[in-house]
C-alpha cells in the first residue's frame, strides 16, 4: 500500500469513528473523543508501516519514560448508558474478568447517530499487571471495519480491515510496555485506567496510551481529586487529562460508575 492510499484509508476510518453524538467540529464532549483529541496532543513516538517507511507520529517524547505501575484488576460486570445532552444516545455491555494467569476485557456498545446506528465491539487479553497482550475491536455502522493488535513489550503490531480498501499492518513503539487501551465508545477500560493508577502514591501519574480505533498512540496524565459528593454519596474522583481533554471518572470502591466532561455536556452513567 502506498502512501497515497495508506492516508485515504485513515481519513475513511477516522470519519467512520467519529460517526457519533459525542464528535462535532469545534466541540469537546466526552472521550469517544478521546482519541481525535488526543492525536494532536499526545507523545506518540514512532511508527511503522509494513508496506511504508518509518515516519514520526510527533516529534517530543517526554523527558522522563514512566516506569510500570503493579496494577491491581479487579473482576467486574455492567452496563452503561451513554448520555448526551441529557437523553440517551447509547448503551455498552461489559465484563472484565480473570482466564488462567491472564485477565480479559470485553464490551460491546451501541450509539445512535444522524446516520443510524453503530456496534462497536472490543476484547482485551492482559497480564495480571495491566500490560496488555492482545487486543481485537470491529464496528459496524455506515461500513465495517475491524483490527487486531499484538503487543511486545513497548511495540504494537495493528492488523487493519476496513470494508472497501486492501489490509495494512501499522506498528508503534512507546516508551513503556505498560499501556492503557481507550477505545472509542468502549468506556469500560477506563476503569482498567483506574486501576494501573497508583492510588497509594497518588499525584498525577502519565501512562502510555493507544486508541486502537483511530490509530493514535501517546500518553495521558491521571491525578486523584479525593472524595466527592455525588447525588449524596462519596465517590472517588480520578482527573484524566492530555493537554486538549478533560474527563473525571467517579469509582465506588473499585467500581466506575460515572465518566464526565467538565466542559461538554456528555455523561458515561452506570445502571
Amino acid at each position: 500500500m502506498n502512501t497515497a492510499d495508506r492516508r485515504d484509508l485513515l481519513s475513511e476510518l477516522k470519519k467512520f469513528v467519529r460517526r457519533s453524538p459525542f464528535y462535532s467540529k469545534g466541540t469537546i464532549c466526552v472521550c469517544l473523543a478521546i482519541g481525535t483529541i488526543l492525536a494532536g496532543s499526545m507523545y506518540a513516538g514512532r511508527a511503522r508501516s509494513s508496506a511504508t517507511p518509518s515516519f514520526p507520529i510527533a516529534v517530543e517524547p517526554p523527558a522522563l519514560a514512566p516506569q510500570p505501575i503493579p496494577a491491581s484488576l479487579v473482576s467486574d460486570k455492567g452496563k452503561f448508558r451513554i448520555m448526551a445532552g441529557g437523553e440517551q444516545v447509547g448503551k455498552e455491555e461489559f465484563e472484565i474478568g480473570q482466564d488462567g494467569a491472564n485477565w480479559v476485557a470485553r464490551g460491546t456498545s451501541e450509539v445512535k447517530s444522524a446516520e443510524g446506528t453503530v456496534r462497536v465491539a472490543g476484547t482485551l487479553e492482559l497480564q495480571s499487571d495491566g500490560t496488555p497482550l492482545h487486543y481485537e475491536w470491529s464496528t459496524q455502522g455506515a461500513k465495517k471495519a475491524s483490527a487486531a493488535i499484538t503487543f511486545s513489550g513497548p511495540s504494537a503490531t495493528i492488523e487493519l480491515k476496513m470494508e472497501g480498501a486492501r489490509p495494512f499492518t501499522q506498528q508503534f513503539t512507546f516508551n513503556s510496555s505498560q499501556i492503557a487501551i481507550l477505545d472509542n465508545n468502549l468506556y469500560h477500560q477506563y476503569a482498567i485506567l483506574a486501576r494501573l493508577y497508583d492510588w497509594n502514591k497518588k499525584g498525577a501519574q502519565t501512562f502510555s496510551v493507544l486508541v486502537p480505533q483511530e490509530l493514535t498512540p501517546g500518553s495521558v496524565t491521571v491525578e486523584s481529586l479525593g472524595q466527592q459528593t455525588v447525588d449524596g454519596k462519596k465517590l472517588d474522583e480520578l482527573s484524566v487529562k492530555t493537554e486538549d481533554l478533560e474527563l473525571d471518572l467517579y469509582l465506588d470502591g473499585q467500581r466506575l460508575v460515572r465518566i464526565a466532561s467538565p466542559t461538554g455536556n456528555a455523561e458515561i452513567v452506570r445502571e
